[in-house]
This record gives C-alpha cells, structure tokens and sequence, in this order.
C-alpha cells in the first residue's frame, strides 16, 4: 500500500479521499490556495501546504507548484480527485516522470479519451454501440451539413474536445444548422482551444446511463454496474442514482459487458466511468443505448456506486495504484438496495440558478444519511470555485424509499444567509413523475413550474413563524394568556413580515427557528424565510399597511373604545395597552371602518397579536 498521498482538490473530494487514506493507514497531504486555509479538508490532513493565492490557474491548476509541494513533504503519490488535474494527460507523466505514484488513469487512455471523435472511432472497433453520427476529418461547412442532412433532425454538435455543457447545439432543421455550427465553433474555441466538431442524432426521449468501471496493471477490469443521471439542468447533474430505473437484466448485461469491452480497448487501470445515452420512448432497450464518451477518473457521484455495492471505490484506487490487482472479481458483485444522490449547491433557484456566495452563519445537514461536505458552519462560499456545499446520499431497499428519503433529506437542510438549491432538490425528488419513473433529461426544463420555488411562503410556514413571535413555549406568562377574552371566543392571531409582505396566521408548531444575532430565521422545506413582528407604524402603534392593528409588545388591554363595523377616522383612538407601567393607544392609520376587532379589555396579549383591522375607505 502506499505509504504517504498528496491530495491534488479541495473541498468535498478531498475530505472523502482523505476518510479512506486514514483508514487506511496512508500519510496524507492537503495542497490548498490561501482562501482555503481554513477549510475542513486542510486541517483533516496530517500536513498541509499552501501553494498560491484563490485563482484556480495559479494555486490548484499549477503543476510545477504541486510536485514541488509533494517533492516538499516527501510525498509518494497523488490523487487528482475529480476536476482540475484528474484528466490532464500531460500532469499524469509529469507525476510518474518525477518518480510519485499517480492515483488516476494512464496517460495513454486519458489520451485515447480525452477526444471525442478518436475515441468513438475506437469504440467502434471495440465492438462498443455508438450513436449515429459524423466523426470525420472533414470539418468544411458544407460537408458537415450534408451529413447533419443525411443523419436526419434534430442533430447534436458537439465540440470534439468538450465537457461540461460546453460546445453543444441542437439543430431542429437544415435553415438553422450554420448559425449554430458557427456559435458552436466560436465557444469550442474559447474553451477548449479546439473548434472541431462532431455530429450526432439528437436524441428526443434520452436517458443519462452511464456505468462504473475498473481495471487494473494485471489485465482485470470489471463493472460495478449502472447509474442514472438524467436529472439534469443545463447539462449538469443534479440527481443520481444506482441502478437504472426501468433497467432489466438483459439490457443490463449488455451494456456493462460494453463498457467493459471500452475500458479493455484502452488498457484502462484505476476507476472509469463509461457514459451512454438511451432513447427511452420505448423503455431501456439494449439496441437503443450508445456510447457517449468516458470520463477517465472518479465521479462525483461515485458514492452511489458504493451504496449498492458495497464497496470504497477510493480504496479501489489506491490498491490499483498499488500494484495489487482488483479486490474482487466480476462474480463477486452484486446490487443491494437503490441509492440516490442530490447535489447540494449555494445558488438561488429565485435568480435563475445563479451562486450564492457569503459565510455560512447556519448550517445543519441531515446526519441519518451519507453527507459529503466540503466545509462547515463558519466557513464561506467564494466566489473562486465550484458553489457545492455537500452532497446527500441515501441508501434504502427500493427506490420509492430511496427517493423518499432523498426529499426528506433535502427538505430539512438548514443554511443562512447562502441561498441553496435545497427545496428545489426536495421538490425533484417528491415530484411524482420522479418517483414514478418518467424521466429524462429534459424533466427538469419540463417542470420547472413546479420544482423551482416560487418564493411563497406557505400558511404553514407563516404560522411557525407566528408561534415564534408570541413565545409559543407554554411555560411563557406572555403567551399562555394570548387571545383570552371575556365573554368571547380566543383569537391567536399574529401578523407577520415574511417573505416581504405582512401576513396575519394562528401560530402553529412546525419548521426550526434559528435566531442569527438580531435575526430570525425560519427553515421550513429546504428554505430559509428570515422574519419579524411588523414594524410599528406611526401614530402610537403597530399597524401592517393593510390596517391590521397589531400590538407592539406584551401587555394588557385596559381600553377597547369602538366596536366592530365603526367608522373611524385617521388618528381616532381605538384600543389602550398597558404594558411596562405605561399605557399606549393604538391609533387609526387611515379613514376606514372597524371591520375585524379582536381586542378584549382585560385581555393578556403577546408583541404582534391581531387587535383590530380597518378596511380602509375607498378612494
């Protein structure tokens, strides 16, 4: 085993190499840029070196610091983790060149990989399906049109050396194809210095399959089996989960024998992921699921992979580097149970998704499941790197149960002031076209109606809320007598700001409070509503601009001096408080009548009780 592991990430990976490492018993290192100092990974390590400042390029991308780091501390391998250096070809010689162990797969098959076009040629000749397409040298306007024509539309282009949604355009039809060959081009250009494209058939009903691979130096490579990644938004995961809905054991066997057949063609060592795409308007068929590309490294969601087979893909990796062959033999692996994964990211579904960064003042992650976080109440999302704040992985024995336990999971993440996907995620997993399987990879953009938030704050919410401002403990004096009134029926009735408007709610239990210094938040369903008793208005007391009258502090009513359906004027004297030895009337805001009047002489009321409400006079 290796003895001593530089970890070449941050953040989430790096804590979940780090948990297998010390198991192990393997000396690890953390490299980290100075704006990650104080992060959990860094203080986890048994050493930690600083190699530059925030920007990625000059700290977590910069090879030259990274070997001198792990030259520096006697390092014997490195782990690349996923992202940045785990599929840079050249960075993995330079690892092997300076006499260190490199955690990842051989340069040759990240090579081999690496382009799209190169590598479904070669999985044509492995005997691997491929989808329908055009991967010719060939990159002349014309020629890749005429084959867009001859494939048939909708077709995809894709940037040869692509990844991450980026360089990709559907075409619905021939009038379209050149503005999007040429704005596909441009973005090729930019983001991978390559503006060579390929063309595929868009699939219309498509399914994200993708299936965990392993070899080793000794000739064995075997599957773990298959995940579903199909929830997507904008190309990116958002939901995953092992095995495939719908998946039976025929279609099954063909498609991991296939993804073996690909990881064999390259002379793949280490953890591998084949990616496939199924058109599944008939259901998985064998017939209909083709090769997409191969991710050379671990995924992020490997640990659903884990869950239902029962296995530490990390350890896996560090053995195979080892020089010891697989731990176990294809025979030797089965499925047990369905595990789902959710990405949790500090972004606002309300602004389209875009990141939230800050300080997480607040932060409370379910702890009855498999959480990966890569950072800690206290600690700050940055502007610097990838928004993610942990991922939520649950494990049950069916998938109804999976899913369930997924959304309830997500729905009690507690997080302020960061903004985060969580109610979103809650949403996606309870939607019942999720749970009953009919899916693809345009769900998300399907139904975004109902999984983004809307940004109403429910009754419930609102009444949670209430019970925090009128003290619900019942061993408060305040609140034990709020809503008594003589000689007539209770009314608990509070308003509340929240959400930015005033609502009026009978305080109910529900939801967790959290008081953030002088704030208070309530988590309620995965989102965060920070609230207060309304401000008091002028005149001498606490009015909401619809013309609730609202009492400003605890304190007993002495004076009730009108009656329901009144006409009162501006600045007319409606109910007298007492409270702190003082008495204070509460005013008319505006010409209306007493439609609503709660209020009791002699009555206990707690800071933001309903006392009256006027309707104002129309104009």
């Amino acid at each position: 085993m290796i003895e001593s592991l530089l970890i070449a990430n941050r953040g989430e990976i790096a804590r979940r190499i780090l948990r297998t490492a010390r198991r192990l018993g393997v000396r690890t290192i953390a490299v980290h840029s100075d704006v990650d100092a104080g992060l959990p990974f860094v203080a986890e390590a048994d050493q930690a070196v600083c190699i530059g400042p925030a920007p990625a390029r000059e700290s977590y991308l910069d090879q030259a610091k990274i070997l001198a780091a792990a030259r520096a501390t006697g390092a014997a391998a490195i782990h690349p983790g996923y992202g940045f250096l785990s599929e840079n070809a050249e960075f993995a010689e330079a690892v092997v060149a300076a006499g260190l162990v490199w955690v990842g797969a051989p340069a040759a098959a990240i090579r081999a990989m690496g382009l799209k076009d190169a590598a479904k040629a070669r999985m044509i000749a492995a005997g691997v399906p491929v989808t329908p397409g055009y991967l010719g040298e060939d990159q002349s306007p014309e020629r890749l049109r005429a084959e867009a024509d001859a494939i048939g539309y909708p077709v995809l282009i894709k940037a040869v050396a692509g990844g991450g949604g980026k360089g990709m355009r559907r075409v619905d039809d021939a009038s379209a194809f050149a503005d999007a060959l040429d704005s596909c081009r441009r973005e090729a250009a930019a983001s991978f210095g390559d503006d060579r494209v390929l063309i595929e058939k868009y699939i219309l009903s498509p399914r994200h399959i993708e299936v965990q691979v392993f070899g080793d130096t000794h000739g064995n490579a075997v599957h773990l089996f298959e995940r579903d990644c199909s929830l997507q938004r904008r190309h990116q995961k958002v939901i995953e989960e092992a095995p495939a809905p719908g998946m039976d054991a025929e279609t099954r066997a063909s498609v991991c024998d296939a993804a073996v057949r690909a990881a064999r063609a390259v002379d793949y060592a280490g953890a591998g992921t084949i990616e496939f795409i199924a058109d599944a308007s008939d259901g998985l068929r064998a017939d209909r699921i083709w090769f997409m590309e191969m991710n050379t490294r671990l995924q992020v969601e490997h640990p659903v992979t884990e869950a239902i087979t029962g296995t530490d893909l990390v350890e896996w990796q560090l053995r195979v580097a080892s020089g010891e062959p697989l731990p176990k033999r294809q025979d030797e692996l089965s499925i047990t149970g369905w595990a789902m994964e959710a990405r949790l990211y500090a972004e606002n579904p309300a602004t389209g998704f875009l990141p939230s960064t800050g300080p997480l003042t607040h932060l409370h992650l379910p702890t009855d499941i498999r959480v990966d976080a890569g950072v800690r109440q206290g600690d700050a999302v940055t502007p610097h790197y990838d928004p993610m704040i942990a991922k939520l992985i649950v494990h049950a024995p069916n998938r109804a149960a999976a899913a369930a336990k997924l959304a309830a999971a997500a729905a009690s993440v507690q997080v302020w002031p960061v903004r985060t996907n969580a109610a979103f995620l809650a949403r996606c997993a309870g939607d019942p076209d999720f749970v009953g399987q009919r899916i693809d990879t345009g769900f998300i953009e399907r139904h975004a109606d109902r999984l983004v938030p809307d940004g109403h704050v429910s009754d419930a919410a609102v009444g949670a809320a209430a019970a925090v401002l009128v003290r619900a403990d019942p061993t408060d004096p305040w609140r034990a007598l709020t809503g008594f009134r003589l000689n007539a029926a209770p009314d608990d009735r509070v308003a509340v700001s929240i959400g930015g408007a005033t609502r009026i709610a009978t305080p109910v239990t529900g939801g967790t409070v959290a008081q953030l210094g002088r704030e208070r938040v309530l988590f309620a369903d995965g989102e965060a509503f920070p609230f207060a008793a309304p401000v008091a208005g002028q005149g001498g007391g606490a009015s909401a601009g619809d013309g609730a009258i609202l009492s400003p502090m605890p304190g007993r009513i002495v004076a009730v001096e009108v009656a329901a359906g009144d006409r009162v004027t501006a600045g007319q004297r409606l109910v007298v408080l007492e409270a702190m030895k003082m008495e204070q009337a509460l005013l008319s805001p505006f010409d209306g009548m007493v439609a609503d009047l709660s209020a009791a002489p002699g009555a206990q009321v707690a800071e933001g009780v309903l006392l009256a409400r006027i309707e104002k006079d129309a104009a």
